[in-house]
């Protein structure tokens, strides 16, 4: 894991490098277009004005950094949350619930309609027979190893053969659980979160007493965070009817045999289900948290753009009030409303511009770094890690230039609007 974070780190550092790099490009080729117009108040005068007023510039920046890096963290934890449920999907399978279910945990399919899956056209097939699991999903309680609270957990009762249904998983600990015996295969992000489930160890839940033979890795899937088991055992254990299940999952012979396997599924008289490609499933499930952590942190992040707008208008009022006499002189001198307009706003989108940098650098750490929270659609918790890419980088800093726009502009004007004589006489 160190390992990743560390390449995720030097792989954003260098995103971060190369939009720096464009930025300037982009910024000569506006400043050199933006000429004819701005006049030829230089760019010297503005750094100058900026190292002048250290202090309130450092406070601007660090106002406008902190949102910037509130900002990106909630956005790459709402992306990474999505992600981790996306790829919990695979566009080969396709998964079987009951008509009108919104998730597996209301599901209900029973032995009869899987066989009527298996049989079906598009159905992948290995000298085993059809790749076809069907799965009960149940959430116990397993304390946490950081707190010693409990916490619910994922428990699906799985077919044998769902590593070749679920190819992406693999089992990197031990073995696979045998049929017919109470064995565990425990998630990886699960086996290092809660107490207990180490292979070799008993866990008593549902009733039951269960060894853990193996650890498995989902590829940073939902999975990860999930036991699994045999589905029959765990049927008997919650004392669930023997023949009926939550769902089942289908491997398909390829990706576009879904609509064939779909429509001859959905059209059978016997069957009353829906049928989704699992991938699909997955993204509709992380809509809902996905939406309100993004709303969270909108929140957070617009409470804090507010202050770092004010911290804004405060540094560059403050410029304004102590460049009278520059500003008076700029202006007898010849240079217009628009090019002291242009000068000011320049100067805002270089503090921000600096503020967005540090932001997207600051938050940086997090790339990788895995978290959990309970997932409302299953009432289970959920590993996951923020994912920062290069976009959202971008994103960050074209906030903290609004920023410094908002902050900017009516300083701005405030100091190209006065009159010349009037601000002498001032001075």
């Amino acid at each position: 894991m160190g390992a990743k974070l560390f390449f995720g780190v030097l792989v954003t550092v260098a995103a971060i490098l190369v939009l720096v790099l464009v930025l300037v490009v982009v910024g000569g080729i506006i400043a050199g277009l933006l000429a004819p117009f701005i006049g030829t108040v230089p760019v010297s005068y503005n750094l100058q004005s900026v190292r002048a007023r250290w202090t309130s510039t450092i406070v601007a920046i660090l106002g406008i950094a902190g949102t910037v890096g509130v900002f990106v963290a909630m956005l790459s934890l709402a992306r990474g949350f999505r992600a981790t449920l996306v790829a919990s999907g695979s566009p080969g399978n396709a998964l079987v619930m009951r008509a009108g279910a919104t998730s597996e945990m209301m599901g209900g399919i029973t032995l009869d309609s899987v066989k009527v899956v298996q049989d079906a056209p598009g159905v992948a097939r290995d000298s085993s027979g059809p790749l076809v699991t069907q799965e009960v999903v149940g959430v116990m309680p397993f304390p946490l190893i950081s707190t010693g609270t409990d916490a619910n957990v994922q428990v699906r009762g799985v077919s044998p053969n769902v590593l070749q249904i679920r190819t992406f998983a693999k089992i990197i600990q031990g073995r696979m659980f045998s049929p017919g015996l109470s064995e565990l295969v425990v998630g990886k992000n699960a086996a290092k979160t809660y107490s207990g489930l180490k292979v070799g160890n008993t866990v008593n839940f549902g009733g039951g007493r269960w060894q853990v033979v193996g650890i498995f890795d989902a590829g940073g899937s939902s999975f990860d965070s999930e036991v699994w088991c045999d589905a029959k055992i765990l049927n008997e254990v919650l004392k669930r009817p023997d023949n009926v299940f939550q769902s089942a999952t289908v491997h398909l012979a390829s990706p576009e045999s879904f609509q064939q396997f779909k429509d001859a599924v959905t059209s059978d008289p016997r069957m009353n289900v829906d049928v989704v490609r699992e991938v699909d499933y997955y993204a509709k499930q992380s809509t809902t948290m996905t939406r309100l952590i993004t709303v969270l942190g909108g929140l957070v992040a617009g409470i804090m753009a507010i202050g770092a707008i004010f911290g804004a208008l405060n540094t560059m009022y403050s410029a304004v009030s102590e460049r009278g006499r520059e500003i008076a002189t700029m202006r007898a001198m010849g240079f217009s409303s628009s090019n002291v307009i242009l000068s000011f706003l320049f100067e805002a989108l270089l503090i921000s511009f600096i503020a967005g940098v540090v932001g997207c650098l600051a938050v940086l750490p997090l790339n990788g770094l895995t978290t959990s929270t309970m997932n409302f659609q299953t009432f289970s918790n959920i590993a996951f890690a923020f994912k920062i890419t290069f976009d959202l980088l971008v994103m960050g800093v074209l906030f903290a230039l609004v920023m410094g726009v908002l902050g900017g502009m009516v300083p701005a004007i405030r100091a190209a609007v006065r009159p010349v004589a009037v601000t002498l006489r001032e001075l």
